[in-house]
């Protein structure tokens, strides 16, 4: 079958870090002082934004491990994944959790050949969890759920911001690395794989239901944890689970919902469809996309899965904004004076936008929140245009 969609995925993330990274003199060791020139102090590392929620975020590290089924990359294990879940906690003087490791930085580095900048340069990226807190007290049937897929190639903590923001809020955010799809991912073993499935282009669809039944097993799997017991892990409410993807992440998520029943809604961040199947899809789903990417007639895997949506949908782009400019990367890469290619120079206003659409778009069909609803997050902010292609008989 051909090759569809992931190559050019590994190529842009390549063109992307390559630019992120490419900030020696912004944030990694400063160049060396002339002679007889006092010595200058290292700067801050950049920041993500804050969360816009009033609770305090917490984080913990799962490592999952579906024994039922191969790991399509390695048909020597199982598939094991690595969740990192965020939450609502308590106030905590618990340590700051880290964007990623040393050695993940050192081998992102290393992937995409980027010399002469330190090699714990990512692990230094300052985030708002606190490592390990005490989740807070839940009333009700428990949280709801949002599982996040990230895009081919890239880790899960490239969705931090979003993430942390609606922990802030009130979610409990799941965001999953798929085994050997990302630069760098650790294990409690210590073992650290790269992106086995980045070697040549693997077919789209086969991707996308792969990661389907990755985010079906950890919905299952967080539902089911002993933790929430004992107070480790929040208490979750299966009746309002989502799956939320960025790219190759939103196909898996539009997949996840088609074939899972346990899903009570999905979002696509900038990602073209790769489908196996045409059955229809009456839970809410959201199509947010790049400027150009986003509009209609510019991918017609957009079109096709507009079609199959029988329930709840909307479909947004937002101005200015590119593929990049709904993950963290384009947000860092704006503050460290490097604008990376395939990011809007606005980038930390479109990380805004897509953090208030997405939130918004939970509230409203998880939570039963009035306002603000999307389209009224839509109608107060002239660079999202809603899309309302005409439905086929």
């Amino acid at each position: 079958m051909k090759p569809t969609g992931t190559g050019r995925a590994v190529r842009r993330y390549a063109v992307l870090v390559a630019a992120l990274l490419s900030v020696v003199p912004a944030c990694g060791q400063p160049p060396a002082p002339a002679p007889g020139a006092a010595a200058t102090s290292r700067p801050d590392p950049p920041a993500l934004p804050g969360p816009t929620g009033a609770r305090p975020v917490g984080l913990r590290v799962l490592e999952l491990r579906d024994t039922s089924r191969r790991d399509p990359w390695d048909p020597s294990r199982s598939r094991e994944l690595m969740v990192s879940l965020w939450y609502p906690a308590r106030h905590s003087t618990e340590r700051a959790a880290r964007y990623v490791t040393p050695r993940e930085s050192e081998l992102i580095l290393r992937a995409q050949r980027i010399k002469g900048v330190p090699a714990d340069l990512l692990s230094r990226v300052r985030v708002h969890a606190s490592r390990d807190a005490p989740p807070a007290a839940v009333s009700g049937p428990g949280l709801p759920l949002v599982v996040l897929s990230p895009g081919f190639s890239l880790p899960r903590t490239s969705l931090t911001a979003l993430a942390e923001d609606l922990a802030s809020r009130g979610y409990a955010v799941a965001a999953v690395d798929h085994a050997y799809e990302a630069a760098a991912m650790s294990r409690p073993d210590g073992r650290v794989t790269g992106c086995r499935a980045c070697h040549g282009s693997p077919d789209g669809r086969r991707v996308a239901a792969t990661r389907a039944v990755d985010l079906s097993y950890v919905r299952r799997q967080l539902l089911g944890r002993p933790g929430t017991a004992d107070g480790r892990l929040p208490r979750l409410d299966p009746a309002r689970v989502a799956a939320v993807g960025h790219s190759m992440g939103g196909a898996a998520a539009f997949e996840a919902l088609r074939t899972d029943p346990g899903f009570a809604a999905g979002a696509d961040l900038d990602g073209t469809f790769h489908s196996a199947g045409t059955s229809r899809v009456d839970r809410p789903f959201l199509l947010l996309g790049a400027d150009a990417h986003g509009r209609p007639g510019a991918d017609p895997t957009w079109e096709r899965v507009w079609q199959r949506l029988s329930g709840w949908r909307r479909w947004y782009s937002v101005t200015g904004a590119q593929h990049a400019s709904f993950t963290d990367y384009g947000l860092l890469g704006e503050r460290l004076g490097h604008p990376a290619p395939g990011t809007a120079r606005e980038a930390e206003d479109a990380l805004r936008i897509t953090r208030r659409l997405v939130a918004a778009f939970l509230d409203d069909r998880l939570r039963g929140v009035v306002a603000p609803d999307p389209d009224d997050v839509a109608r107060h902010d002239e660079r999202i245009r809603r899309h309302q292609p005409r439905q086929r008989p």
